[in-house]
């Protein structure tokens, strides 16, 4: 670890050295725009897709409304089986008093005319249940993370693709350089 000391070695690349190349400043130039890239790419488009996904949930928690529905039909199945939920045909009436008919989820053997709870958008369909604050938070969270993640990985691939360019130019170079002193060498190696 004694070769570890200080910054110097973190800022290597940028060292004054006889024996740097012009490609070796600008594989640390490009590497430290890779790595600045991917991070602002990810935090950036993390938190603007994390805020969008919070607040289209909140608004479909403040715009959902819960509403009384009958079932028209006895649902499949049979009480004994637990908390199975299957679907059934259910009959509600919107805020603005017009009869609509869906399908929803109710626990299994459930009677026809049993009151049962349906959601409503703000256009009377059916919905589900809007998602509570601590889904909405982990949701957002959740597919935050994701976009982060995808958005990032496009300046890092990119880096790395200049990268490797760089690094098949340099040994081209080296190649045709021990090209020329190579041979010279023959007789101590041979």
């Amino acid at each position: 670890m004694a070769a570890l000391r200080g910054p110097r070695v973190l800022l290597w690349r940028w060292w004054p050295n006889p024996l740097r190349r012009r490609s070796d400043a600008l594989e640390a130039w490009i590497v430290l725009a890779a790595w600045t890239l991917t991070l602002l790419a990810g935090v950036l488009a993390g938190l603007a897709t994390a805020r969008s996904v919070e607040h289209s949930l909140d608004r479909e928690r403040a715009e959902w409304r819960a509403v009384p529905a009958l079932l028209t039909e006895r649902a499949p199945g049979t009480t004994t089986t637990g908390a199975e939920r299957v679907w059934a045909r259910v009959r509600w009436t919107a805020a603005d008093g017009s009869a609509h008919t869906g399908q929803t989820r109710v626990e299994a053997g459930s009677t026809a005319g049993t009151a049962v709870t349906v959601w409503n958008d703000r256009d009377g369909r059916l919905a589900t249940r809007p998602a509570t604050e601590a889904q909405a938070d982990l949701r957002a969270a959740l597919v935050g993370t994701l976009a982060g993640m995808s958005a990032a990985v496009l300046p890092f691939a990119g880096g790395r693709t200049v990268r490797g360019r760089l690094e098949r130019r340099r040994m081209e170079a080296w190649d045709a350089e021990w090209e020329q002193v190579g041979p010279q060498w023959g007789w101590k190696t041979g």
